[in-house]
């Protein structure tokens, strides 16, 4: 089995499903207009993604192999399921900002992928640090778009005011368009220090 540390760093850095590989783009763009959406749904796909990973991973031996997929989706199913519940009853707030996305989680490219990629074909140790690291580095990709496009477009942090009222705000970062703009700009600022780091 390969370092559980080095499978945690893998999902947060060298493959962060965000900003390296490009996937789970529905959720990132359309929550992440404040930080505390973009964390609480990185969250919520975390915890789906974990406890998917080691559900996936216990009964691979027992899962027909075609019929995996629906399978897979079935696991991933409940677990979102119980978020939603969890949120629901806890943060209202938080699932009400959400809506719709929550429920999508099942057929998050992001899960699917590391349930076929990952947990399928590793024991149970390995599939829980490949969750923590995907989970980790989707939660930080989307609580730090969601920052700038908070600050941003309307002046606050954590829905607390920090820039005094006579700063211009840009609307159009918590808006579709500026989704789109901020991630490119942070892919574009990742990709440039990761080059440098290598040369």
């Amino acid at each position: 089995m390969a370092n559980p540390l080095k499978i945690i760093k893998n999902g947060i850095i060298d493959e962060n499903p965000t900003f390296v590989q490009v996937i789970g783009m529905c959720p990132t763009l359309a929550v992440t207009s404040s930080a505390i959406n973009g964390i609480g749904m990185g969250l919520s796909t975390a915890a789906v993604l974990i406890f998917a990973n080691l559900f996936i991973s216990l009964l691979r031996k027992i899962i027909p192999d075609k019929v995996r997929i629906p399978c897979f989706i079935v696991v991933i199913a409940a677990f979102v399921t119980v978020i939603e519940f969890l949120l629901k009853a806890y943060l209202p707030a938080l699932n009400a900002s959400l809506g719709l996305y929550i429920p999508l989680i099942v057929v998050n490219c992001i899960i699917l992928a590391r349930a076929e990629a990952f947990a399928f074909k590793n024991g149970p140790v390995a599939a829980i640090c490949d969750g923590i690291g995907m989970g980790l580095g989707f939660t930080i990709a989307l609580g730090v778009l969601g920052l700038v496009r908070e600050f941003i477009g309307a002046g606050t942090l954590f829905d607390i005011t920090v820039l005094p009222a006579a700063f211009p705000r840009t609307l159009l970062f918590v808006m579709a368009p500026g989704a789109f703009f901020t991630l490119g700009c942070l892919m574009a600022a990742l990709n440039h220090f990761r080059n440098k780091k290598k040369a």
